[in-house]
């Protein structure tokens, strides 16, 4: 595998941070994007610190136009849409400005910054790659997850179709999906209906939820150890070759191919 420049969204904790840190260990060459300012000069010094000064730290704020345009001319060999947040709780219960509000940071934002990067390798003849961070819930909907897993899906589908799209130009895409590793992104995500359920309107109980979400939480599967995705993608982002998709580990790749199989027979 050659050295490549590996640009990576969300790079200032959990998943993004980790594997950043890793691949420039390995010899890559690492753009690592920051969501808020504050977050630059902690990475910057714990960068120097590792003694890692292929790793550059900058604020790519994906809500921010001007951030998302800088970085679009920046040189890399790989975009890593790594960056992401999560809207939890009943469907049919959470206000549509919420789950509008995670589509804009999950879906049409990285596809913004997509469309100026891959624009512009064709326009250079540049073979580059592309890897969105999607999940397992890219790939099934369970409930009270189903605002948060639906923005996955959307990304699976647009990186189906642009991998189909921008093969004719050498360019890659691929998509990673993790189990429920324990970063703190999904036991987050499950505290943020809590600021808006309400016992007196809601029909949904906000002691129900919380059970429900805790009893995930204390299975084995609710709380992996994020240390075997992190190895993973620091295999996957920068390889020439691999799999379209991702999913890691194993278990669960097996359990969502049985969940499609039994979709099909799904009855109400």
């Amino acid at each position: 595998m050659t050295t490549k420049t590996i640009l990576i969204t969300g790079a200032g904790s959990g998943f993004g941070k980790a594997a950043a840190i890793g691949m420039a260990k390995n010899g890559h060459n690492i753009i690592a994007t920051v969501h808020v300012s504050s977050q630059v000069t902690p990475l910057r010094e714990e960068a120097e610190a590792l003694g890692l000064s292929n790793l550059r730290v900058e604020r790519l704020d994906l809500t921010d136009s001007y951030d998302i345009k800088q970085a679009q001319s920046w040189d890399f060999d790989v975009l890593w849409n790594n960056a992401g947040m999560g809207e939890a709780g009943p469907v049919w219960e959470i206000p549509v400005d919420l789950v509008r509000k995670n589509y804009e940071v999950n879906v049409f934002l990285p596809l913004i910054l997509t469309q100026g990067v891959v624009q512009k390798w064709v326009r250079e003849g540049k073979k580059g790659k592309v890897v969105f961070t999607s999940s397992m819930g890219g790939l099934f909907t369970p409930a009270n997850w189903g605002t948060y897993v639906s923005t996955k899906h959307a990304l699976e589908a647009f990186a189906e179709a642009m991998q189909q799209e921008l093969a004719q130009y050498g360019i890659k895409v691929q998509t990673i999906n993790p189990g429920a590793y324990y970063t703190g992104y999904n036991e987050t995500m499950a505290d943020n209906p809590f600021r808006w359920l309400d016992d007196e309107v809601n029909f949904t109980k906000r002691a129900d939820l919380r059970k429900g979400f805790d009893d995930f939480f204390a299975t084995p599967e609710g709380k992996m150890d994020a240390q075997e995705m992190i190895d993973r993608m620091i295999e996957i982002v920068p390889a020439d070759e691999g799999k379209f998709r991702n999913v890691v580990p194993q278990v669960i790749e097996d359990m969502l191919k049985n969940h499609q199989l039994a979709a099909w027979e799904n009855r109400i």
